[in-house]
């Protein structure tokens, strides 16, 4: 026993005994998701909210929404503010806690100010107009290609710009998302449709190798 104290001490280690790194308390997951999930949501003064079962619904001057909650999670209304809180501690509370909320506020700033994304048309030849509220796109096809949007969606066309507005985030990245898939931007000359301020990259051309006559 002393020969092996002696090695020990003369490499300069020390060794603590019963100490484990493993018995030191975590903090759950659920507490790093309250960050999140605890902030109040204040509702505008032109924002009605409305708990029905399930359903939190949410309207404003853009419009109105609807999220449906989870059955581990209970939403409060107080004092001029939504509350997300949990209901049931489980793995799915501590998903879906700070995602609620963030679902949430999304609804509350969408019936407000609204969303929007942007597209742009490239290629000679390529042009987008408004027919009614649907947009008919002229994208190197043999044929037009008609869009109808989904109900809370609003089109709009200014030159090679398609504007997609509407109250829902998650809609509206959906709708300019379907859009641009009617004519992705090719990889050499970049024609198609694309989200203004998207970098294509250009791959480059197939070099013509001649051969001179004998």
């Amino acid at each position: 026993m002393q020969g092996f104290a002696s090695r020990g001490l003369q490499r300069g280690k020390t060794r603590k005994i019963g100490v484990n790194p493993r018995s030191y308390p975590r903090k759950s997951a659920s507490k790093k998701m309250s960050r999140i999930g605890k902030k109040p949501i204040l509702i505008p003064e032109n924002v009605e909210v409305k708990i029905e079962g399930d359903l939190v619904k949410v309207k404003g001057p853009k419009g109105e929404l609807s999220q449906k909650i989870r059955p581990e999670i209970k939403i409060e209304i107080k004092e001029g503010k939504i509350f997300v809180l949990p209901k049931i501690e489980t793995k799915k509370t501590k998903a879906f806690w700070g995602l609620t909320r963030t679902l949430l506020a999304n609804n509350i700033k969408g019936v407000v100010e609204g969303y929007e994304k942007k597209l742009q048309i490239e290629g000679l030849g390529y042009k987008a107009e408004i027919e009614g509220e649907n947009l008919i796109l002229r994208v190197g096809f043999s044929h037009l290609v008609k869009f109808e949007p989904p109900k809370g969606i609003k089109l709009a066309v200014d030159k090679n710009i398609i504007t997609v507005s509407g109250a829902s985030k998650e809609l509206v990245g959906q709708v300019a998302a379907k859009i641009r898939k009617i004519r992705p931007p090719e990889p050499y000359k970049g024609k198609g449709i694309r989200y203004l301020g998207e970098i294509v990259k250009i791959k480059p051309g197939k070099k013509v190798v001649t051969t001179a006559a004998a």
